[in-house]
């Protein structure tokens, strides 16, 4: 199916959605009862951040910056809550790439401190659960709020998040490598093209990048997930598709 056909046919087929994503779990192991249980860990780049079964078909990288307005969006209303649902079905998995380039276009090191706080998480195991609360509970884009003491009240509200290990890694920065790591793999994301990088939030799916007029969609909860549906059911057909 040609470009204009398959993405028709999503955003079509998108109005009729009556649920979601999570529609075909794997028949091998039963899914993850909750977002708790998620695997997390570091990629051997030592900048990807991989949450899922690491067998799942349908991999979506993610490109977002803490405090970038569209991204919390995402997570919150639009096809996050969808994407998690299929992690949790064991047929997705997702790869973040965590940037903080707002933070010299906006001002302030609020960014950093939340990626920087975010590998701290990851420490610990709980990425997923720190990753929702920050975007549950993100200040305005032009406030630089994600300050130590406010990510470590907001770590307060995961159990076995807050100790003297992480509270130390919070306030020195422990992580301020991976932080500048994880920017630079943001930028060469963009390619020639987008020097800077390909914006916040973008979705790769299966290699493939949504194409920015489609973007959007991942704003929309049901038009995303019948995107993710469509890749999982045709996934030879998102190979083909010319983007």
């Amino acid at each position: 199916m040609g470009r204009g056909g398959w993405w028709a046919a999503v955003c079509a087929a998108a109005v009729l959605v009556v649920t979601g994503c999570g529609q075909r779990a794997a028949e091998h192991e039963a899914d993850f009862t909750s977002a708790e249980e998620l695997p997390e860990r570091l990629g051997a780049d030592g900048i990807t951040i991989s949450v899922g079964d690491p067998e799942a078909p349908v991999k979506v990288h993610l490109y977002e910056d803490p405090r970038c307005p569209y991204c919390e969006e995402f997570e919150t209303t639009g096809g996050g809550p969808q994407l998690q649902e299929a992690m949790l079905d064991r047929w997705a998995r997702v790869e973040y790439t965590l940037a903080s380039f707002l933070d010299d276009r906006v001002g302030g090191t609020g960014s950093k401190k939340a990626v920087n706080a975010l590998r701290a998480a990851l420490e610990e195991g709980k990425f997923v659960e720190y990753h929702e609360v920050l975007y549950a509970n993100q200040p305005e884009e032009s406030v630089d709020g994600y300050t130590d003491a406010y990510l470590l009240q907001l770590a307060g509200k995961i159990k076995g998040l807050r100790s003297p290990q992480f509270d130390a890694a919070v306030k020195s920065m422990k992580y301020r490598a991976f932080v500048t790591a994880s920017q630079k793999a943001y930028e060469k994301a963009g390619g020639a093209k987008e020097p800077e990088g390909p914006g916040t939030p973008t979705a790769v799916i299966n290699d493939k990048q949504i194409p920015l007029q489609y973007n959007a969609l991942l704003l929309e909860s049901d038009a995303f997930a019948e995107l993710l549906q469509r890749i999982y059911d045709q996934p030879r057909e998102w190979e083909d598709t010319a983007l």
